[in-house]
């Protein structure tokens, strides 16, 4: 079993030197990976229900929250350390021009020697999409696309494309990723988002928690595309309680992230330094799972 950090860029992390300090720690630790948040702007007022909180808004309804860019952060913290991955946990994808986001991912990947994972979702929140000019109806369509262009983009001699919102002919786009390639984990869910890991993605996160029937449909459609599903590797969040870990390795989770940020009905979260260094014990005892 693996663990990673999330909400890794918020709270006391958007500060330079406190986001270094723990994620230096974290790896000291050996917290394999750090996972990023993104939302470009929070509109006031906004409609759009928030799937992963009780009253349908982020942080109570708050709008004013701090959330550097993911990849920036990720770049600087890159410079500043040595084995943990970076990774988005997730980049709201059809909000992005694919083309540039493939050149800033390569780059990423290149310069921090190969430790970038990107996770993306369609996103949820439609006022965010209208403020930044991004079609939310085809947000869907949009991802399944994007993610096929940035992987030729990543991987082809000289790169063609032509689909319905991308195209482009003999696109050179170098560098590339130090593999040719970047893991993309599909973050969401619902059922669509099950079956888009099993089309397209190197894994699979399921936010609200495990879901059975949401990992059985991921792998079928694994098969079903003539993809390998033990190869789709799952993530979770930390369980309320430590002992369910051995559970989800039984179903097939292989990596759990631990936030680093107060959530709610969560009274695990790492505050600092010394809390990630604590960890150690736990990575350790279910390493082997």
């Amino acid at each position: 079993m693996k663990f990673g950090l999330r909400y890794c860029n918020t709270g006391y992390n958007i500060d330079p030197t406190r986001a270094v300090e723990l994620m230096q720690a974290g790896e000291e630790a050996g917290f394999e990976s750090a996972w990023t948040v993104e939302h470009t702007v929070l509109p006031e007022g906004y409609e759009s229900p928030y799937p992963y909180s009780a009253d349908g808004k982020v942080a109570g309804g708050a709008n004013d929250i701090p959330l550097p860019d993911p990849l920036i952060w990720m770049a600087y913290v890159a410079a500043r350390t040595s084995t943990i991955k970076l990774a988005t946990g997730i980049l709201i994808l059809p909000q992005h021009n694919p083309v540039i986001t493939a050149k800033q991912i390569a780059t990423l990947d290149l310069m921090s020697t190969g430790r970038i994972i990107i996770g993306v979702g369609v996103g949820w929140l439609a006022e965010e999409f209208d403020a930044l000019g991004a079609d939310f109806s085809t947000r869907a369509a949009r991802t399944d696309e994007y993610i096929a262009a940035m992987r030729v983009l990543w991987s082809d001699e000289a790169p063609t494309f032509d689909g319905e919102f991308v195209q482009f002919k003999g696109a050179y786009c170098r560098p590339q990723p130090v593999n040719s390639a970047v893991p993309i984990v599909v973050g969401g869910h619902s059922r669509a988002a099950a079956r888009r890991a099993g089309r397209l993605g190197d894994g699979f996160f399921p936010a609200r928690g495990i879901s059975e029937e949401l990992l059985r449909l991921a792998r079928d459609t694994c098969e079903e595309n003539g993809r390998d599903p033990d190869a789709l590797e799952i993530t979770a969040s930390l369980p309320a309680d430590l002992k369910e870990i051995p559970h989800l390795a039984d179903l097939g989770v292989s990596r759990i992230l631990v936030p680093v940020a107060p959530m709610p009905d969560m009274a695990t979260w790492i505050k600092n330094p010394d809390d990630a260094l604590a960890w150690k014990d736990h990575l350790d005892r279910y390493r082997d799972l």
